[in-house]
């Protein structure tokens, strides 16, 4: 069974397509620029690349090239798109409804659309993706995974904020977290990699990219996470600011003239490593030009690193110690700096960094051996999550926690 997997941006179609036996990534594709001037797809299969620059005004003739590309006679994965048994789409916000990923249906579009103002730069462009594949692919099901799901388990004592209960009741104000498909595969890998048993595991997993989130995973299951009502809050990002204290932006809007909106704009597109060190949102520049002796460099990468060990401080408090600290994503999985910066000095919690072990870039084992907390890089794995969940729904099969 072959399965598509689409994570849709405002302008761009990111896609895999998995032969499910076996799990077998048979073409992995871009189409960008949707909507704008210079629209291109480029997609990978089996070394062969497909390459196109074409007017594309909608999602949908994203879409209907993304097919094209897919099909190809001489650099396509499938004779047909009838080879396609289901599309599974990752969803950014699910809200309090969604506990589980869900085949789509009429209802699940218009509590995907009811969720918007919680997620205003992602829900709509996920909503077009799934229409557009509607349209494109009538008789093909499609999967809703959401970002969201994972992070449901958390207690009230976590997720809600101290403001007045009727916000919470009114206007669903709470903690929600995100990354969510990163944390479950990775926190349940480490588990099976490690050799522990979930059920009885406290796993804090650091999905580490240009966006960043961190998740305390109790025998298997949230228990909290430093993402917000949106992801905003947390660590140290690329070009968003993180958690700081709310008069900040009615100081900003007050001095500078600025409307809460745009200075909620600042935040999120030109703070973070980019405004603090005024050179990059990229890290590997951040450590290129901290390396190099740049004070606002150096700040903002000790900014970052503070931030993950204050988060790992407090979730290995909130589970009463922790088993195993797990990095993932892109600056997770690969800056080797920043691993040993973070991990610095936790003697006390039992975590001991190897310095050699800590080289790689791979899934592995990166404490001593006589660390009582195992640290470990786990590469993530979103795309093989939603094509799971999706096997599991269109097959009537139950979805595996």
């Amino acid at each position: 069974m072959k399965v598509l997997i689409l994570n849709a941006g405002s302008s761009s179609l990111k896609y895999q397509l998995i032969d499910m036996n076996g799990e077998k990534i048979l073409a992995k594709g871009l189409v960008e620029r949707i909507g704008i001037d210079g629209s291109r797809i480029n997609q990978k299969v089996d070394g062969k690349v497909f390459e196109a620059t074409a007017p594309m005004k909608t999602h949908t003739e994203g879409i209907q090239w993304m097919l094209r590309a897919l099909t190809d006679p001489e650099k396509g994965a499938v004779t047909t798109m009838d080879e396609i048994s289901a599309v599974g789409h990752r969803v950014l916000h699910g809200g309090e409804r969604f506990t589980a990923s869900v085949k789509v249906s009429e209802e699940v579009k218009d509590a995907i659309r009811d969720n918007i103002p919680l997620g205003p730069l992602h829900n709509p462009a996920n909503l077009m993706g799934i229409e557009a594949c509607e349209k494109v692919m009538p008789a093909t099901p499609n999967v809703a995974v959401f970002d969201t799901a994972f992070h449901q388990t958390m207690p009230k004592k976590a997720y809600l904020y101290g403001v007045p209960m009727e916000y919470y009741k009114k206007l669903h104000i709470r903690r929600y977290g995100f990354h969510g498909t990163s944390h479950r595969y990775v926190s349940k890998r480490a588990c099976e990699f490690l050799g522990l048993d979930r059920a009885h595991s406290r796993i804090i997993t650091c999905h580490l990219g240009n966006g960043s989130s961190l998740a305390a995973v109790l025998n298997g299951k949230c228990l909290d996470t430093s993402m917000g009502i949106s992801p905003l809050e947390g660590v140290l990002m690329g070009t968003r600011s993180g958690s700081l204290d709310p008069a900040v932006v009615q100081f900003i809007a007050n001095n500078e003239r600025m409307s809460v909106d745009e200075v909620l704009s600042l935040l999120n597109k030109k703070s973070g490593l980019l405004g603090v060190s005024g050179i990059s949102s990229d890290m590997r520049d951040i450590d290129a030009a901290a390396d190099a002796g740049d004070p606002n460099a150096t700040i903002a990468r000790d900014m970052l690193v503070w931030g993950i060990r204050k988060y790992i401080g407090a979730y290995a408090a909130e589970m009463n110690g922790v088993d195993a600290i797990v990095f993932t994503a892109g600056i997770g999985e690969n800056n080797t700096t920043l691993r040993a910066m973070v991990m610095k000095d936790f003697d006390y919690l039992g975590a001991k960094l190897d310095p050699d072990k800590n080289k790689t870039r791979e899934e592995a084992v990166i404490s001593t051996d006589d660390s009582t907390v195992k640290v470990c890089v786990i590469p993530t794995n979103e795309e093989l999550v939603i094509a799971r969940d999706t096997l599991a729904i269109v097959t009537g099969q139950p979805i595996a926690d």
